[in-house]
């Protein structure tokens, strides 16, 4: 059999992904290891999908999407992120993901870095690795907030560095970035001539104030050319199957969109498209309703852990939380979620999926069951002494 290419033996597994897997084969475990909202996809948004399939309406769309959709988008964009951009800089991709890779795929060439969050999703790391580009972590520690620091951002740019991903609000992390750590962020781009990937799939739900998109900052800045924007339908919408997000770039990048995207999808399913349509433009009263469970959970979840005396990151967004339960791991968080799981029958996802910053926590998804959340927390390791809830 010939060889793969030689670069492929550096992309890592998914971390979460192995512990998914192993969980499927057990009876009934109680899962909350991936992000999977546990909303019901809302009814004009599953209508629109069906008429779609009822009317044979499964043809090629463009390659950047429906106009309908686009122009959703944009107008989308407008009113709630802050983003002014045409039709042609937004173009709809298979689930955030792949717009995550057109987004490395633009920027990155072979032996090119990129600076990502460490902790960070793991994407971040698998899809440059699959370029033969080189992944290059920036720590976000708990003494810093989980927010990037300037001087290690600086320590770290080589020639070789060509973009920087930022994700706020943050998975694994919760943290979501005031405008100043945007700006920062944005001037430090600026400075070293680096796109930056902004990744704001959690953007409906920040709990301590609004979503600040880093596009609309750098715009502020004269800076909106280095920034590519990654959005998706579905967190906030329900949506992680029906895989619908978009990319939204500079200007004058049309034609090099179109060309890759014939290359790597030709265009997303036409019902899903249906579909997000409807959520774009119908009512969203069901993300007001997410976002009342999931701010429940966390309160319930995190005064649970204060009476645990577990050491945690309360999330400023998304939906997930960060436990330190590194007094159990003996240094290996990876091999302990494993055996976690096969004891308890609780499947997180260990931190160090996320990266070396990652060892010694887990993040679990609140957007469960509460009675499932409440159980596995109970099955956590105590502390042999109690420590402060926030990791501060």
């Amino acid at each position: 059999m010939p060889q793969l290419a030689a670069h492929l033996s550096s992309v890592p597994e998914s971390g979460t992904r192995r512990i998914f897997e192993l969980a499927m084969t057990l009876d009934d475990p109680i899962m909350l290891v991936v992000g999977e909202p546990n909303q019901a996809v809302p009814p004009h948004i599953a209508d629109a999908a069906r008429q779609a399939w009822d009317r044979d309406d499964t043809n090629y769309a463009g390659n950047g999407g429906l106009p309908a959709l686009r122009r959703a988008i944009v107008d989308k964009l407008a009113r709630e992120n802050g983003i002014d951009v045409d039709i042609e800089q937004v173009w709809v991709t298979v689930g955030g993901t792949q717009a995550l890779a057109q987004a490395f795929t633009l920027t990155l060439a072979e032996g090119d870095d990129v600076l990502i969050p460490d902790p960070g999703y793991t994407t971040f790391t698998m899809f440059p690795r699959a370029q033969g580009a080189v992944p290059v972590p920036y720590p976000l520690r708990a003494e810093h907030g989980f927010t990037p620091h300037a001087a290690e951002l600086e320590r770290l740019v080589t020639p070789r560095t060509r973009a920087i991903v930022v994700n706020s609000p943050s998975n694994p992390l919760g943290v979501v970035y005031a405008r100043p750590v945007l700006e920062q962020i944005v001037r430090f781009a600026a400075e070293h001539d680096l796109w930056v990937i902004s990744d704001e799939v959690y953007e409906h739900f920040v709990w301590d104030g609004p979503h600040t998109s880093l596009a609309a900052v750098a715009a502020d800045l004269g800076e909106q050319e280095r920034v590519l924007s990654v959005f998706s339908t579905s967190k906030s919408h329900a949506m992680t199957g029906a895989r619908v997000g978009w990319l939204v770039t500079p200007t004058g990048l049309a034609g090099t969109m179109r060309a890759l995207q014939e290359a790597m999808i030709a265009c997303v399913a036409m019902p899903e498209q249906f579909a997000a349509i409807a959520a774009l433009t119908g009512p969203t009263d069901h993300i007001e309703r997410a976002r009342a469970d999931y701010r429940a959970a966390i309160d319930a979840a995190t005064a649970q852990l204060d009476d645990l005396g577990l050491r945690y990151q309360r999330p400023q967004g998304a939906f997930y939380l960060w436990i330190d339960v590194s007094h159990a791991t003996e240094g290996d968080v990876a091999a302990w979620a494993q055996r976690f799981l096969l004891t308890e029958n609780v499947a997180v996802a260990p931190g160090s999926a996320f990266g070396r910053g990652g060892e010694g926590w887990i993040r679990i998804c609140l957007a469960a069951d509460p009675d499932d959340v409440r159980t596995a927390l109970e099955r956590l390791p105590r502390p042999a002494r109690r420590v402060r809830g926030r990791a501060e």
